[in-house]
């Protein structure tokens, strides 16, 4: 019998956790308790919100909270001023040899997990530049929106550097083309958020910085918007469609659909129609041709901890550690 996952408590209010690098706010501001959109800002005024040690931690704990938080219901991501993210913070530099490098585990790669692990909807506001890590930890997201001038970077190669911020979720994500399978792990990592194996090369090659609105970069952002201050008011507005709308469990099974499929045509149409039956009759479709009936909002309240079909995981998941269950739920090991 699999060990029972840590149980992690759940905070009454997001605004009031002790981070010192990033930042959550309700939305609205206002709210005293817990609301359906979280905003998580990178926050760290005058080092342009540059990646640290601290920051991976808060990012990796903010992440597993809102992946078993049934509250939340979508996550946007943004940054404090006019840089979402500048990197790495090199005035900290890179440290190697301080354990086997078998066992070093990239600080990058484990938020880019975290993100990717997360159940929830997670959109990128990006209302500045972002380069290296700043740019990486976006690629497992929904949905990016940027400034279409701001400056985005894979600039590893002016760094002395491989591309190991993303290789880890590369890793973990069975590629859904031969030609992605074939990619080292940074180029696959932006080529399976939509960019070719051509201008992947071409972005990792020169590691230069191109504004977000750059032909090389054009199929990364779902819009490109003509002013910093349009960024987050456009990533709040879907949000509110994606919490007013959409069943969470149904968003996340055809993403995971997306990243993990069975390598075949005939061995997808076997799980999806596994999958699509199992799903008749659950509490979400009920409510969504329901509601669709009776011409009125939905009101889904099904989860990936309560909900899950049984077929789910259909892969052999690689485990960095037990996923945590929020504090009160009841453990259910897969049969």
């Amino acid at each position: 019998m699999p060990a029972e996952p840590p149980k992690l408590p759940l905070p009454s209010s997001y605004t009031s956790l002790p981070f010192t690098q990033i930042r959550l706010h309700h939305v609205p501001s206002t709210s005293q308790t817990i609301t359906p959109t979280i905003i998580l800002e990178l926050h760290r005024p005058g080092k342009h919100n540059a990646f640290t040690e601290t920051m991976m931690h808060e990012l990796e704990h903010a992440f597993q909270l809102f992946d078993v938080d049934d509250r939340v219901k979508c996550i946007i991501v943004t940054g404090h001023g006019r840089i979402f993210c500048a990197g790495a913070d090199l005035d900290r530099g890179f440290v190697g040899g301080q354990e086997a490098f078998r066992d070093h585990r990239d600080g990058g790669g484990r938020v880019a997990l975290a993100i990717h692990r997360c159940r929830k909807p997670v959109i990128g506001a990006l209302q500045g530049s972002a380069v290296g890590i700043g740019i990486t930890m976006t690629l497992p997201m929904s949905i990016r929106v940027a400034f279409k001038d701001a400056k985005i970077g894979f600039v590893f190669a002016r760094r002395g550097l491989v591309s190991l911020d993303h290789g880890g979720v590369q890793q973990l994500l069975p590629a859904t083309t031969d030609w992605v399978r074939i990619l080292p792990s940074y180029s696959a990592a932006i080529a399976y958020s939509s960019i070719s194996m051509s201008k992947a090369i071409h972005l990792t090659t020169t590691g230069s910085t191109y504004p977000a609105s750059h032909p090389l970069l054009n199929t990364l952002f779902s819009e490109t918007l003509d002013t910093p201050a349009a960024v987050l008011p456009r990533a709040l507005e879907i949000a509110e469609e994606i919490v007013q709308n959409t069943s969470t469990v149904s968003s996340y099974l055809m993403r995971d659909l997306m990243y993990r499929d069975t390598g075949s045509a005939e061995g997808q149409h076997l799980l999806d129609s596994k999958l699509i039956y199992e799903m008749f009759g659950s509490k979400d479709n009920t409510e969504g041709v329901q509601s669709f009936l009776q011409k009125r909002p939905a009101k889904f309240v099904g989860s990936m901890q309560q909900d899950a079909p049984g077929s789910w995981p259909w892969y052999n998941p690689i485990e960095t550690g037990n996923r945590p269950q929020a504090e009160g739920y009841k453990f259910r090991p897969k049969l």
